[in-house]
């Protein structure tokens, strides 16, 4: 088997790494603008579990009965609780400890049988069953070795492998923020047809629907909310009333918190059964 161009491979790379704070701001953060609440995390897998989307969808017509689930960078769930309506058992891969816990917990409240494993993905890979169906949200912007990263995906679905991203990079409605605090002018890539490209690059030949998602109120309290997105932009606390002020205009509350307004998202699935190759390792995933 030949290697697959590394063009557009390299292209997402590239476009991933523009997005580097600049040290001479990360040297004045008071807190790490890295990482997630998981409060936030788990207001998702709740909202989720009521709601049906086009992912959901998509993942379910392909689910047998009492079949198995694997969800790639899982946090408390979202992906995968919708799911339990006809999964029998879940496997959970993150990094994080703590979302691994919420996503136990939602297994649980779902009473279907649950498996974790703390780790990121392709390098948990050896250590993570297979399944019928794979689920993977709102992770592939944090992924710089991305046929790699598909490859696994691919190999660990029995059946199907679905994904879900916004159609814009997600850091790229911060960008306002970014000018305004900082002078900084912040890239606007990669976006969702890349990832296609990429695939496609791959031999994945991938279905493809855009939607629009719902807003979710992920913090209970607005000033949680702010304070997230300020540490996001490297600033110090007594910041928050002007990142407070900044936001005004796009903070959305509804059931009870504080959230953003809807986003157009893209939903990407793939059958095994129709997947022309695997992506072979090479020196551009790594």
């Amino acid at each position: 088997m030949s290697l697959v161009s590394p063009t557009a491979a390299i292209a997402w790379r590239r476009a991933l790494e523009a997005w580097a704070i600049p040290e001479t701001i990360l040297e004045k953060a008071p807190e790490s603008p890295w990482g997630f609440p998981v409060e936030l995390f788990a207001r998702r897998a709740e909202h989720a579990a009521t709601r049906s989307t086009p992912s959901n969808a998509r993942a379910l017509e392909a689910l047998p009965v009492s079949g198995s689930v694997l969800d790639v960078g899982c946090g408390a769930g979202a992906a995968s609780m919708p799911l339990t309506v006809r999964a029998k058992a879940l496997v959970g891969v993150d990094p994080s400890p703590a979302m691994l816990e919420a996503f136990l917990s939602q297994a649980g409240a779902a009473g279907v049988d649950v498996e974790v494993v703390e780790g990121t993905w392709p390098d948990a890979s050896a250590r993570t069953p297979s399944a019928d169906v794979v689920v993977c949200h709102h992770v592939l912007y944090n992924v710089a070795p991305l046929p790699a990263f598909v490859r696994a995906l691919t190999e660990h679905g029995r059946r199907r492998v679905i994904l879900e991203l916004t159609a814009e990079h997600p850091l790229s409605v911060d960008n306002d923020l970014w000018l305004r605090f900082h002078g900084l002018r912040r890239p606007t890539g990669p976006t969702a047809d890349d990832v296609v490209a990429v695939l496609r690059e791959a031999g994945v030949q991938p279905e493809r629907e855009a939607w629009v998602s719902e807003s979710v109120a992920g913090f209970s309290r607005r000033e949680d909310l702010v304070a997230w997105i300020r540490r996001r932009l490297c600033l110090p606390p007594e910041r928050d009333p002007e990142v407070d002020e900044a936001l005004s205009g796009r903070i959305v509350e509804r059931e009870g918190g504080f959230g953003f307004p809807p986003r157009d998202v893209v939903t990407l699935w793939w059958d095994r059964s129709k997947t022309e190759g695997t992506v072979p390792y090479a020196a551009h995933d790594r």
